[in-house]
């Protein structure tokens, strides 16, 4: 497959991205949302993908985006701008830690980097796009709370385990689940990722079941539907 990866209304170029376009990313692209959202903000955008799906699905909307990477920042960059919401898109370069903005978010995604201390990859680049250090969730749940309008919501998609302990771990931030999403590859597996929906108000969380596949290489229509403005083959 070449690096451009081609959606129904935009491209993607993945050249010099060290975490690919992957179901973790346009999942989270399509089921993110606020019911009015101003200001988006997309932490760690990769290939800029996740902030062109949500400048598609909220027209009115103004996206930022961060990237640590300078390759990847270029590129997302680059990708904003081809695309047709580049008037609404921006990218900037540097760690969330480091961003500046005066502006309070009605939504913010992250695609986060997951392997808590897992064994860390030997390419340099890859590893900063897929490990976290110890304080990596709490700096971030701290940050995107200070960050959140008082009705804003923070969506994030995690293997199972870390975003059990990203939920318990908001609370500190005054943040709560109104909404988590279980993601399984088919009916026979255990769940692979959760979709957390955190907001400031504490109450009982929907709960929702995402399944991918039917069968193998047969994807199910839950997921068709889903990303059914997105994807070519659906």
């Amino acid at each position: 497959m070449g690096s451009i990866f081609k959606f129904k209304q935009f491209e993607a170029d993945q050249t010099g991205c060290a975490m690919k376009i992957n179901t973790d990313g346009v999942i989270l692209g399509a089921v993110a949302a606020h019911p009015s959202p101003v200001n988006i903000l997309d932490i760690g955008t990769g290939t800029g993908v996740i902030a062109m799906m949500l400048a598609q699905r909220f027209h009115t909307a103004r996206v930022n985006a961060v990237e640590i990477d300078e390759s990847a920042a270029l590129t997302a960059s680059k990708n904003c701008l081809n695309s047709p919401f580049s008037d609404r898109t921006e990218v900037d370069h540097c760690s969330f830690e480091d961003f500046k903005s005066d502006l309070k978010y009605e939504l913010i995604v992250s695609n986060p980097p997951y392997f808590v201390n897992d064994l860390k990859n030997p390419e340099k680049r890859k590893e900063i796009a897929r490990h976290a250090g110890e304080d990596f969730f709490e700096s971030l749940l701290k940050k995107a709370a200070g960050m959140l309008t008082e009705d804003g919501l923070l969506w994030l998609i995690l293997p199972v385990k870390q975003a059990e302990e990203v939920v318990v771990n908001a609370v500190l931030q005054k943040l709560f689940p109104s909404k988590i999403i279980h993601v399984y590859s088919d009916r026979t597996k255990a769940s692979f990722r959760q979709i957390i929906c955190l907001g400031f108000e504490n109450h009982q969380p929907l709960q929702e079941h995402l399944y991918i596949y039917e069968a193998q290489n047969l994807y199910t229509d839950q997921y068709k539907y889903l990303l059914r403005d997105f994807l070519l083959a659906f």
